[in-house]
């Protein structure tokens, strides 16, 4: 069964087996579609999947203190298992002390673009990549969500030089081939006044980490 809140808070991919015999996933909203396309593809159907808010991508201060009160209440359910659908995102090593403690594993990488592009050839990109704003499928599609609104550039547009004035382009790494997507992100990045690149990933490294983690 698969089931979808429109805010990725809540998402759920379950077969007909104790919770004891699943791996429970805790991830980040942002990639509650990439990980159910995942599990899909690679017949995961044990995994059952729980998402925080996508926007917490934005407050990634709020997302270690929600984990924690989440692997409590997954273990109170009987999930024996538990892997953290995280990069580092931020959080100042505050998943990892949190994996540490709890015994629990998560997405390797620095955040997901990093995971999404494979976290080796992100990082040997990166040395010479300063200059890049990247997006992603869920960041194309919520745009204004994600970017706009938050930094109230619709109301203050004075503000767009002076967040973006370093950035040079806008690099939009692709877990899907989608051209209404692709049409959104060349609009995002005349918004602020970037050069565009677009580049394919598919899954990247979530694949492995997911079919990793659901080896029970």
């Amino acid at each position: 069964m698969k089931h979808v809140d429109a805010d990725g808070s809540k998402t759920v991919l379950t077969a007909e087996r104790p919770n004891s015999e699943k791996v429970h996933v805790i991830a980040c909203g942002a990639i509650a579609r990439e990980v159910l396309a995942v599990a899909e593809i690679n017949g995961l159907d044990h995994i059952d999947l729980h998402c925080l808010p996508a926007i917490w991508h934005v407050y990634p201060d709020r997302i270690a203190p929600a984990l924690r009160e989440k692997i409590a209440e997954a273990r109170a359910k009987g999930f024996r298992h538990i892997f953290i659908g995280y990069a580092e995102c931020g959080t100042q090593g505050e998943i990892d002390k949190i994996c540490a403690e709890e015994g629990v594993s998560r997405i390797e990488g620095p955040h997901c673009y990093a995971f999404f592009t494979g976290n080796e050839k992100f990082l040997r990109e990166a040395e010479t990549e300063f200059t890049a704003f990247y997006l992603t499928d869920l960041i194309t599609r919520q745009f204004e969500a994600f970017v706009i609104e938050p930094l109230k550039l619709d109301k203050h547009t004075e503000l767009r030089d002076m967040v973006f004035g370093n950035y040079t382009k806008i690099v939009y790494l692709a877990q899907t081939e989608d051209k209404a997507l692709q049409e959104k992100a060349k609009w995002a990045a005349d918004y602020l006044k970037l050069d565009y690149e677009y580049r394919f990933t598919g899954y990247g490294d979530l694949d492995k980490a997911l079919r990793d983690a659901a080896r029970i």
